[in-house]
């Protein structure tokens, strides 16, 4: 088979092997890096594909243990708030996390979203389900994700995994429960407003930080919003706590922040300039919001210019 034919029958996976990646890894990069090797060793030994299952469950047999691999050779991913207890100083200096931290990272819709998508697609790759997930062990991460996302039948999970049908659904139960006391334990459960509202909440939260407008800020905050602002390991608690910070730390002067919108995991999200001393808007970084029909719940700021261009951003902004 030629390297034509076989992406002919396999892009079309392309999408949602990232998605699944993703959510075992945490990291988009890595994620991209990791289907590319699917497909790779997937076209490599396509000569023994046996064609007992489909082409699908085959791929994802292969990007599962793939990620394993990679699982196994490094830390998991976190966010401020899985390392560190909320911060009650707004005035204070926030302290950076030390380089061997790995961060979660955001991921855009435009890379793994699927037009016809359920609302519980979209679900499974919000931010808050995915640091959880993350604090699974990777083998509990693998069957969860297999079973219940993916949906393949537990017998083809064991096969994948190279174990019995009957240590797959042991597994699961353990996965299931688990995932249910980190998710209670972070309060990940979201009331989402609709459409309208969610591209409203988001113009708002950006015409606050182009005109620093705190006072903005303060309507559209819920009175237990959260602000985490990766690569600091700070991160605060409570509108009370998140607003005197945006005023003296965060927001500037007017002018000095261009949004530009966009979406990640499913959520409202911007895409940060920060202008410079010479009056240049250079990339900082994606906001990552949370929002429900009472207002922003949570904002995630990762402060990594590298992720602008990453969906899909020019690196500087004229």
């Amino acid at each position: 088979m030629t390297t034509a034919d076989f992406a002919t029958l396999a892009e079309p996976y392309r999408r949602e092997l990232i998605a699944h990646c993703y959510r075992m890894i945490g990291s988009v990069a890595d994620a991209e890096d990791l289907v590319q090797e699917t497909y790779l060793r997937a076209w490599r030994g396509y000569d023994r594909f046996e064609g007992r299952s489909s082409l699908r469950t085959w791929l994802y047999q292969i990007a599962t243990n793939v990620c394993l691999t990679a699982a196994g050779k490094s830390d998991r991913r976190v966010l401020p708030s899985g390392i560190a207890e909320p911060s009650g100083d707004p005035h204070g200096e926030p302290r950076m996390a030390g380089a061997e931290t790995l961060w979660l990272q955001p991921i855009p819709d435009s890379l793994v979203a699927d037009p016809a998508a359920t609302v519980a697609a979209r679900d499974s790759l919000r931010l808050a389900l995915i640091a959880c997930l993350q604090g699974l062990p990777s083998s509990q991460r693998a069957v969860l994700l297999l079973r219940d996302v993916v949906g393949l039948r537990a017998a083809e999970v064991a096969e994948a995994l190279d174990t019995s049908v009957a240590a797959v659904k042991s597994t699961l139960q353990r996965a299931r429960a688990r995932l249910a006391e980190l998710r209670d334990a972070a309060g990940d459960t979201v009331d989402e407003p609709a459409e309208p509202e969610r591209k409203h909440l988001l113009e708002r939260y950006m015409r606050a930080f182009e005109t620093s407008d705190v006072r903005l800020l303060e309507r559209i905050l819920r009175e237990d919003a959260s602000l985490q602002m990766p690569p600091a390991a700070t991160w605060f608690s409570g509108k009370s706590i998140c607003v005197p910070f945006f005023a003296a730390s965060a927001l500037g002067e007017p002018g000095d922040w261009r949004m530009l919108p966009t979406s990640a995991n499913g959520q409202p999200a911007a895409a940060a300039y920060l202008r410079g001393e010479d009056g240049v808007y250079r990339a900082y970084g994606v906001a990552v919001l949370t929002v429900t029909t009472t207002g922003l719940a949570e904002i995630i700021a990762f402060g990594d210019p590298s992720l602008v261009t990453r969906f899909g951003f020019p690196s500087v902004s004229s």
